[in-house]
């Protein structure tokens, strides 16, 4: 009983050091909204499961609630509007490239489920590759998964 009860206690310990992450949930935030405007248009199907994907995440379901995530995720996919905005949307994914490569790999699969709404396009590929790229992740090999 000690054994799961410390197991227990550093596994809350964890999930509490992150609550309130504002680093992680911009950066999940923006890599799902530059997916959403790869193609220049916003498809309500993309936002709901960018949502539904945002609001699974163990770190954010515990910090935020689900009117919070959707008001980052609409400033996210207001930034992804212009080309300056996308380059802050990959700043955002870039300050958690130190983070273990969970928390990485969770933030690039919430932007690959959106992508793959109807298949994934040449043009979200290639912002899956930037979104990889600033996380530090293997786009290939977590497609492939």
């Amino acid at each position: 009983m000690g054994l799961f009860q410390d197991t227990f206690t550093r596994i809350g310990r964890a999930v509490m050091s992150y609550a309130g992450d504002t680093a992680f949930l911009y950066a999940a935030a923006s890599g799902a909204a530059n997916v959403i405007l790869a193609d220049r248009e916003i498809d309500e199907d993309e936002i709901e499961t960018a949502l539904t994907n945002l609001s699974a995440n163990p770190i954010l379901q515990k910090s935020y609630g689900v009117l919070k995530l959707e008001q980052e995720l609409h400033e996210a996919i207001a930034r992804a509007k212009s080309r300056a905005g996308r380059i802050e949307n990959l700043r955002f994914l870039s300050a958690i490239a130190d983070r273990p490569l969970e928390q990485r790999q969770d933030v690039f699969l919430i932007a690959a489920d959106v992508a793959d709404q109807g298949g994934i396009s040449e043009l979200e590929h290639k912002v899956l590759d930037e979104v990889a790229e600033a996380l530090g992740v293997d786009k290939a090999a977590l497609l492939s998964a």
